[in-house]
């Protein structure tokens, strides 16, 4: 009976243990309800709102936005609610007539987006506004928020800070996380069987095209070419544009749009320098190489025929950080067939101009991220801003081929690669412009065919129709008849034809009566 006695007190013991474990587990479990937002009615506490905007977006990539920016973010905070906001939907914009399209000012829109009843917090934007949302403060400075929260930059690359303190008085009013970078491959074959020293880092454009020309020789299918200007063969006269004169930041008109200011000596020695290379067979063109892509009888396809550098064929090639890609597929293909030889390749910084040192064609900024200053969130816009631009998120970015992260610490060269990657590091970006070029071009469409006119003037320079000379002083007269008249008048004052205000102002600016 004793027994039986001690043994039914340990089972009730035992019973009353249980319950207060299981009472205090209850306990736990409300506990951490209330601490995850539960609420008295059973509902979840309010979550902080942080609104980000875009120039761009629609309901329908949302999804791929959250993906890219903002997923990683909520999940590690679960408390705050991510709305994403664009300035400009592209389905509405698809739906538009063109005149509905043509009165849409982006600026003004991403202006609205920042300043209307329910502002955005944080705004993700191109490196090209970046500089009229400073002059206009609409972005708070991040530089006491960096100060204040140690907040560590110190193994950020040059091309990033440099780049965005630029446009703001040597001040911080956004953060990029990663960057893209034009830089110059070189064939190291090719400028030891030619006896040429290859290129080095911080180049001038004068010397790069000095060593272009003494490593180019060969006729015909032989022919090894100096340089491209890109690694696709497109046209020269785009060419020239967007890698070679961007960062002199030459203008073709004025700030208005009604001047033509091309008949230069600067626009001169741009387009001989340019036009010797063409003429000299420096750089090749499709007439040069012919058909690339014909695959002669008994012959493999080759997948990289079109690709002049990786078939030995040009010496030195403009391509931004993704071109390794190709690199690297070059390399697995040559190692499964003899026939084919993958170029032993290395890359320097893109040269640069005298007149624009630091300065390179191509360089990029990418999510831009800042704070807006009439944010109604901005402690949890500090925190994202952080976070995108913070060493978690740089690890996940770094194992792209195509962006570089913007920290120093992860910016490594892929597995079987050694090559010179500081060559992606170290230009700024071209300024964005003091004027409003959208606004001018919506204004003033004609804008375009005075563009165009150009590139015909420059193929003449290149078919040894016209010398430079003759070529800009014809561009200058003709852009000035599209862009004062629309049209054109006579000496009299009389609405002329296009063409026929064009052939007057040719005839007046030869002194023929």
């Amino acid at each position: 009976m004793v027994q039986h006695g001690k043994q039914a007190g340990q089972a009730g013991g035992w019973k009353r243990a249980v319950a207060a474990a299981l009472a205090a587990l209850m306990m736990v479990s409300l506990l951490a309800a209330c601490s995850f937002g539960g609420s008295g009615s059973g509902g979840e506490a309010e979550k902080r709102v942080l609104r980000i905007g875009t120039m761009y977006g629609s309901a329908s990539d949302e999804v791929w936005f959250r993906q890219q920016y903002t997923d990683s973010f909520e999940l590690l905070n679960p408390d705050i609610e991510i709305q994403i906001v664009s300035a400009i939907d592209w389905n509405k914009q698809r739906f538009n007539t063109g005149d509905e399209q043509q009165q849409i000012d982006p600026y003004e829109e991403l202006t609205k987006m920042l300043t209307g009843e329910n502002p955005v917090d944080v705004l993700i934007v191109e490196y090209s506004y970046l500089r009229r949302l400073i002059e206009d403060n609409l972005l708070q400075q991040l530089d006491p928020l960096i100060q204040r929260d140690k907040f560590d930059l110190e193994d950020f690359v040059p091309t990033v800070l440099e780049g965005i303190k630029a446009l703001g008085d040597n001040n911080l009013y956004a953060l990029a996380p990663t960057f893209g970078a034009n830089a110059l491959y070189y064939n190291k074959k090719l400028f030891t069987e030619a006896g040429v020293t290859p290129p080095t880092d911080n180049m001038f454009w004068t010397d790069a095209i000095d060593l272009a020309k003494r490593v180019s020789r060969g006729e015909g299918e032989d022919r090894t070419f100096g340089i491209m200007f890109s690694r696709w063969m497109g046209d020269p006269y785009y060419d020239m544009q967007y890698t070679y004169t961007a960062p002199l930041q030459l203008r073709m008109y004025d700030n208005n749009g009604e001047k033509m200011t091309v008949n230069t000596p600067v626009w001169e020695r741009v387009w001989t320098t340019m036009a010797d290379l063409y003429k000299n067979k420096v750089v090749p063109t499709w007439e040069d190489v012919g058909n690339v892509w014909e695959v002669r009888e008994g012959e493999t396809p080759n997948p990289f025929a079109g690709d002049l550098f990786i078939m030995g064929r040009v010496a030195m090639v403009t391509a931004d950080y993704s071109y390794i890609n190709e690199l690297q597929a070059a390399a697995e293909y040559a190692s499964q067939n003899a026939n084919f030889d993958a170029p032993d390749w290395d890359v320097v910084t893109l040269p640069q101009h005298e007149e624009a040192p630091g300065i390179g064609s191509n360089t990029y900024l990418n999510s831009l991220t800042a704070i807006n200053a009439k944010a109604q969130n901005p402690d949890d816009a500090w925190k994202y801003v952080q976070f995108i631009n913070g060493r978690d998120w740089a690890r996940l970015k770094s194992r792209s081929m195509y962006e570089l992260s913007a920290r120093k610490e992860f910016l490594k060269t892929p597995a079987g690669f050694n090559f010179n990657i500081e060559a992606f590091t170290t230009l700024k970006p071209v300024p964005p412009s003091n004027v409003d070029l959208d606004k001018l071009y919506r204004n003033n469409p004609n804008l375009w065919q005075v563009e165009n006119i150009g590139r015909n003037k420059f193929q003449e320079v290149l078919q040894d129709q016209k010398s430079v000379k003759e070529a800009l002083a014809e561009w200058e007269t003709e852009g000035d008849a599209v862009l004062q008249n629309k049209g054109g008048t006579g000496e009299d004052g009389t609405v002329m034809p296009f063409e026929a205000a064009i052939k007057e102002k040719l005839e007046i600016a030869a002194g023929i009566e």
